[in-house]
């Protein structure tokens, strides 16, 4: 179920959401300040290609100072917009019946848009 899940996600979105990410990471990597964050983008890219069967998990490795503050900058400059995104999405697609379980896909998302340094997407 999760690979018809995955297929109609991709036709109806998801492959440009996930591109979305990835351009945006590689732009973020033309900077050398902006690598840990493009790499971050890319792999949420990756990610929201197939989201369906997936959980998200707290990230390996625990939570170090470098991790936080990098989740706090991510929250200022890029994460709240992308939450909210992936919210506004998800409200829109929970109108419908059939949209419901990709409003649930993009509600998963939320978590690991905001804090990518502390979450992933397995």
């Amino acid at each position: 179920m999760s690979l018809l899940g995955n297929i109609l996600w991709l036709v109806f979105g998801g492959f440009l959401t996930g591109l979305g990410y990835i351009l945006g990471g590689l732009v973020l990597c033309l900077t050398i300040v902006g690598i840990p964050f493009g790499l971050q983008s890319i792999r949420l890219g990756i990610a929201t290609f197939a989201p369906f069967g997936k959980t998200v998990v707290p990230a390996e490795g625990g939570y170090g100072f470098l991790k936080i503050l990098f989740d706090v900058l991510w929250i200022l400059l890029f994460g709240w917009e992308i939450a909210i995104a992936h919210l506004i999405h998800a409200g829109i697609l929970a109108i419908t019946i059939i949209g419901i379980p990709f409003a649930l896909q993009h509600l998963k998302l939320i978590p690991v848009a905001l804090f990518p340094f502390g979450h992933e997407l397995q």
